[in-house]
């Protein structure tokens, strides 16, 4: 049994309706299919997580005054940042030195406190965790939770009403917040695939050993995919139900954000446009008639990087 089910995505859906976007879907003249939480509040996919764990913890009296804290490469800070905004609780969010000056300056746009915590994300965390253990404020973390993987699940409930007739999700992973939702969803009944930077492998490690590895962090997509190892409960919820992962360069992350700037006018961020990486690169190769979703997960970049 895995940790979050159809039932808690569903639940998720109803508690962060009145918050978040329905985010629409794009079908190019390839065929291919983009979901586009690239226009979700904050520029990404991370509020729907971000709030259902706020939102529930609000509802069973675990959120208190000293409010919520959190650590971000930059579109979790930023989610966070929006759902202390919008529920008017104290927020800290701990930012490492390489997230994108767009990313921090989003956080900071919504009035919370930021932190630079260290050189990269997981030294970050590790600041926050030792903040919160001080303060009592609730973490939420950015993937390795029930409720946050729940919350990202939201995004294939939409999807399948959206493109009943999918046959395969393509999924970018950092955490595995998101394809842990995705697959907790869909749990088998469409092809489930990772997609990751070659330098940031966690997911394809993680399923050829059978649990959560280190690696290595470095790469374009650092500041949005650069986890050292997948979190545990996204790999309980996601590794039955994932089909394969596969590994796209930096190379091919620059060419997919370009060309969905060109193609459909998509301002995506390096891992906003991985999954779609996969397609254009030819790192998955979809059989003929099958029906592919990408999920464009996140817009917040330098708008001069795309020309």
């Amino acid at each position: 049994m895995t940790p979050v089910g159809r039932d808690d995505i569903e639940a998720a859906a109803e508690r962060i309706e009145a918050f978040v976007r329905r985010t629409p879907v794009m079908t190019l003249e390839s065929g291919v299919v983009l979901k586009l939480e690239l226009l979700q509040r904050a520029g990404s996919f991370k509020p729907r997580g971000a709030f259902n764990r706020v939102l529930r913890a609000r509802d069973d009296g675990s959120l208190g005054e000293a409010g919520i804290i959190a650590a971000s490469g930059g579109n979790h800070g930023a989610a966070v940042a929006l759902v202390g905004h919008t529920l008017g609780v104290r927020t800290e969010v701990y930012v490492p030195s390489i997230s994108a000056p767009a990313k921090v300056a989003r956080i900071r746009g919504f009035g919370v406190d930021v932190v630079i915590g260290g050189a990269d994300y997981d030294v970050a965390q590790e600041a926050a965790n030792a903040r919160q253990r001080v303060t009592g404020a609730l973490l939420v973390h950015p993937y390795d939770h029930a409720d946050t993987v729940a919350g990202q699940g939201t995004v294939a409930r939409e999807l399948a009403s959206q493109v009943p007739d999918a046959d395969t999700v393509l999924v970018a992973v950092g955490g595995g917040g998101l394809i842990a939702g995705v697959a907790s969803w869909y749990r088998g009944a469409v092809k489930v695939v990772s997609v990751e930077p070659e330098t940031i492998p966690g997911m394809a490690r993680a399923l050829a050993a059978g649990a959560p590895v280190e690696v290595e962090v470095s790469g374009l997509a650092a500041d949005s995919l650069g986890t050292r190892q997948v979190g545990a409960v996204p790999f309980a919820c996601a590794a039955p139900f994932v089909h394969e992962a596969v590994l796209v360069s930096d190379d091919d992350i620059r060419a997919a954000q370009r060309e969905l700037w060109d193609l459909a006018r998509l301002a995506a961020e390096p891992g906003g446009a991985a999954a779609y990486a996969a397609l254009a690169s030819g790192a998955y190769r979809p059989a003929p008639g099958e029906r592919v979703v990408a999920v464009v997960c996140g817009s917040n970049v330098d708008l001069t990087t795309l020309t």
